[in-house]
């Protein structure tokens, strides 16, 4: 069986700072140089960008290939990169992210052994190093009681796994039957991963293939981010239903219920018991999850973050999906974006 060549993807716009360390992480990479090329996929960007990918491949210590375009979005710099990738196999990674030594070792591990896997992705996780915040924002992401369960990060999965863009690969034949990423602002990772599995392949979740994900976000950030990730779910349904899972309500549904519990607690006596009953359960379930956030990250401003970011996480998704829901499904009205952001 011949061993795969893999091409490595990485679209950026104005994140050279990103890009360098992303690049001195590969430079730390267990694996052979001649298995595989790393394609920087500049989706115009006005920065050092350029300059700094081409320092270090002056060097040649790198299989670097710098490929850029007028700004167009992630999608379509992905889409450059898979047009001029030599690769059997394609791999997308995030500017934001890192990987470990054996990152490109294990993915290759598991493709030999089971040569029948078509398409895969990888967990996200988090630096000893990084700042409270994102640690906190990290454990809200990949809890099992939050996301933990449906991104990939946990065995036990609460709905179908779909792999997304900041660890996630196919391979070429696949490419050339389903084509490359569509237009579609958030969400876009989730609804190539849905027509990766329509076409019938197989897919993969590769656990110790791990990247370490520096989100550049702040509170603010953060709640436009899952407001827009509320919004997407419901863009993605309108385009196949397939991409709307039960479990995809129970954000909003808590929403939903936290209003119908204040408001009952406030206007009906009787029902203040059962309001100050679910108050509590609440607010000691937060609590719980804050102290683990802290126990394990061995941070109290970690656990204390988390009693922000957890509702942050749960409610700005479910005000999101929930304003969505009643635009394009009720009122039955056109794409709705949410916040405006360029992701990379």
């Amino acid at each position: 069986m011949s061993r795969p060549f893999y091409s490595i993807i990485i679209p950026s716009y104005n994140r050279q700072d990103e890009i360098e360390a992303l690049l001195q992480s590969f430079q730390r990479l267990d694996f052979p140089v001649d298995r595989y090329e790393l394609i920087i996929a500049d989706d115009g960007s006005t920065d050092g960008t350029r300059q700094s990918v081409a320092l270090i491949e002056d060097t040649g210590v790198l299989p670097l290939i710098y490929l850029s375009q007028k700004n167009r979005g992630p999608g379509a710099a992905r889409n450059l990169g898979m047009e001029h990738a030599r690769g059997d196999v394609f791999i997308f990674i995030d500017s934001d992210c890192t990987v470990i030594p054996t990152w490109l070792r294990e993915i290759d591990k598991a493709l030999q052994a089971d040569p029948s896997i078509d398409a895969f992705g990888g967990p996200d996780g988090c630096r000893d190093n990084f700042p409270p915040l994102l640690k906190a924002i990290n454990y809200s992401m990949t809890s099992f009681i939050t996301t933990g369960g449906i991104r990939g990060h946990k065995k036990k999965k609460l709905g179908k796994f779909y792999p997304r863009s900041f660890n996630m690969g196919l391979r070429r034949d696949v490419y050339e039957q389903i084509g490359g990423f569509g237009e579609l602002r958030h969400g876009q990772d989730i609804e190539y991963s849905n027509r990766i599995i329509r076409s019938g392949a197989k897919v993969a979740r590769i656990e110790n293939a791990l990247v370490y994900h520096k989100r550049r976000t702040s509170v603010k950030k953060f709640f436009r981010q899952v407001f827009n990730w509320g919004v997407a779910r419901i863009n993605l349904y309108k385009i196949d239903s397939v991409m709307l899972e039960p479990v995809h309500f129970f954000p909003a549904i808590a929403l939903w219920l936290t209003l119908l519990v204040i408001g009952m607690t406030l206007f009906i006596p009787g029902f203040r018991p059962v309001g100050y009953l679910c108050v509590g359960f609440g607010l000691a379930t937060l609590i719980g999850m804050a102290i683990h956030a802290a126990i394990i990250n061995k941070n109290i401003r970690t656990g204390l973050y988390m009693l922000i970011i957890s509702p942050i996480q749960i409610y700005g998704y479910g005000i999101g999906f929930s304003i969505a829901l009643m635009r394009r499904v009720v009122l039955k009205q056109g794409t709705f974006t949410g916040f405006t952001k360029k992701y990379y």
